[in-house]
């Protein structure tokens, strides 16, 4: 992976946002030789959950917490930080991995050229294809990323591709893009606070699909699983590379909204009673009536995941292997949803799906922390990947 080279003395104080739709989080780190980013300040805001989902309230109370993590971190008087990143919940950006061919009968040396003008053809006919989708509207799009996960030349996966003689190359490529509008609203709410000369965007779910890759080297195929406030996403990664993601609109609010609805209560009293449930803290009487309510909304969750992962296997076999992220309040509630998951009923897995948690525990070495710093998994997984990759995003 690309870290930093041994002669690289500064460490850049790097700010770091993670956007999603149930809190935002912000921290400052330095970027580290080593390899092994320290966090010295973290932070996380929640968004307010409404009754009613609508993406433009949505957007606004993400953007008052956005503001309010901006503010708070200015105050704390780290000084400027050398470079702004922000990693976005899939709400707030489209993405898709495309397969690049091309092969000819005689030989050529693939250069920097050709790698950019495939690319360039992608990246447009990707940007054709949102337009097509949002044809009603006038919204402008901006794309914010592009990775190159693979390389095969001659059929043989390579490292450094560039400047060999081929017939064939093939190339798997990761393009995210977001709403120009969304994109000036963050741009507008951090510079406020920082005037920064550039702020990077990226998906969370590069992120995590490269941290997660690179620690458990030893799995080619697995299951990402993040769920959000009003999202969940389930990404499919086989031979290393991230084919596909889906997503299905019950997160962690869906539970909430569930229990108020079906109980006829507010979303705090309903709050109140999911963290007493998760506890056990519970009174038996009151359990009583909690638990078919809770338990109808785990299978109707549980429904919607069996639908997705149907949807993305495209006929071909689910890796057995899960990495979980999510609210650390809820990850030990989902984890026990999906361990009762028997997808034997599609013939596409063998056995029970082996589920690894996202926490403090399981990132532990990954990155260091100044003394009384909480150890946020999500602010932790994006520091990692831009210490890593610094030089290239």
């Amino acid at each position: 992976m690309g870290i930093f080279s041994k002669d690289k003395k500064k460490k850049d104080l790097t700010l770091i946002f993670d956007i999603g739709s149930s809190s935002v989080g912000g921290a400052l780190c330095y970027i580290e030789n080593s390899g092994t980013p320290k966090i010295i300040y973290s932070i996380r805001e929640p968004i307010s959950i409404q009754n009613e989902v609508s993406f433009d309230t949505l957007l606004s109370s993400i953007m008052k917490s956005l503001d309010i993590v901006a503010n708070k971190i200015c105050t704390m008087g780290f000084g400027k930080p050398d470079k702004i990143f922000c990693f976005l919940s899939s709400l707030l950006y489209g993405s898709q991995t495309r397969t690049i061919k091309l092969e000819k009968n005689n030989s050529f040396i693939f250069t920097l050229k050709i790698a950019d003008s495939l690319i360039k053809k992608e990246i447009s006919l990707f940007e054709e294809e949102r337009l097509i989708k949002h044809i009603h509207s006038n919204e402008q799009i901006r794309p914010i990323e592009l990775k190159n996960m693979k390389t095969m030349l001659n059929g043989y996966a390579v490292d450094k591709p560039l400047d060999k003689k081929i017939k064939e190359i093939e190339m798997n490529v990761f393009i995210s893009m977001s709403s120009d509008e969304i994109l000036k609203k963050i741009e507008y709410t951090i510079g406020k606070y920082f005037n920064p000369k550039d702020i990077k965007f990226s998906s969370f779910l590069m992120a995590f699909f490269t941290v997660i890759r690179d620690m458990f080297a030893y799995h080619e195929s697995f299951l990402l699983v993040d769920i959000d406030g009003e999202i969940t996403d389930i990404s499919i990664i086989k031979n290393d590379v991230l084919c596909e993601s889906i997503s299905f609109p019950n997160g962690l609010n869906f539970i909430t909204r569930g229990v108020a609805n079906f109980l006829n209560l507010s979303l705090d009293e309903a709050k109140s009673l999911i963290s007493l449930y998760k506890d056990d803290y519970m009174e038996e009487q009151i359990k009583k009536k909690f638990d078919p309510v809770i338990n109808k909304l785990k299978e109707e969750w549980l429904k919607k995941f069996q639908e997705s992962l149907f949807n993305i296997s495209n006929n071909i076999s689910i890796p057995l292997n899960i990495f979980l992220i999510s609210d650390k309040d809820f990850l030990d509630f989902f984890t026990k949803i999906i361990k009762t998951e028997e997808f034997n009923q599609y013939a596409l897995t063998q056995s029970k799906f082996k589920i690894t948690s996202l926490n403090t525990k399981e990132l532990h070495g990954i990155a260091t922390f100044k003394e009384n710093i909480y150890r946020d998994p999500f602010l932790t997984i994006e520091s990692i990947y831009i210490n890593r990759l610094s030089d290239k995003i």
